[in-house]
């Protein structure tokens, strides 16, 4: 039997500027209900911002060269779940108003028939999303221990 894995814990993003990544997503992560603290490891200043399910980290980067490409081998982007379609257009709306530029929320029938997101990126380039909570994995999470739901 396989070990479950049951979340993802914590997430820790590069960034040029500390300084500024923690303006923007201060900014981004208060919307999305989560927490913030500062401390230091290795002697390096990190940000630390959590919720009730996983802790998202800033560190200064060490290699300064160039904007994230999600097309390189590596991080494509990061998505966050909500509840539902209107929480995205919340999301969409509050981010708009604080001065984030996002893609107008909309389905994405091509990801799955009730998919509804949004789209952004970080001031390095860290490509974001936030989505509903959508059906097939609602089903999936309590259909879990029967066959695999199409």
């Amino acid at each position: 039997m396989p070990v479950e894995v049951i979340g993802v814990d914590h997430i820790f993003i590069t960034v040029r500027d500390l300084a500024a990544a923690e303006e923007y997503y201060d900014t981004v992560l208060k919307i999305l209900g989560f927490r913030k603290n500062r401390t230091a490891i290795g002697g390096e200043p990190h940000v630390h911002y959590y919720n009730r399910h996983f802790a998202y980290w800033l560190r200064p980067a060490r290699d300064c060269a160039g904007e994230h490409d999600a097309y390189r081998a590596g991080l494509h982007h990061i998505c966050f779940r909500v509840g539902d379609p209107a929480d995205v257009d919340r999301a969409a709306a509050e981010l708009t108003a604080a001065g984030i530029r996002v893609s107008p929320p909309q389905f994405y029938p091509e990801y799955g028939s009730d998919y509804y997101a949004t789209f952004f990126a970080d001031r390095d380039g860290v490509r974001l999303e936030i989505r509903n909570y959508g059906l097939w994995w609602r089903r999936s999470m309590r259909a879990w221990n029967e066959e695999a739901v199409t």
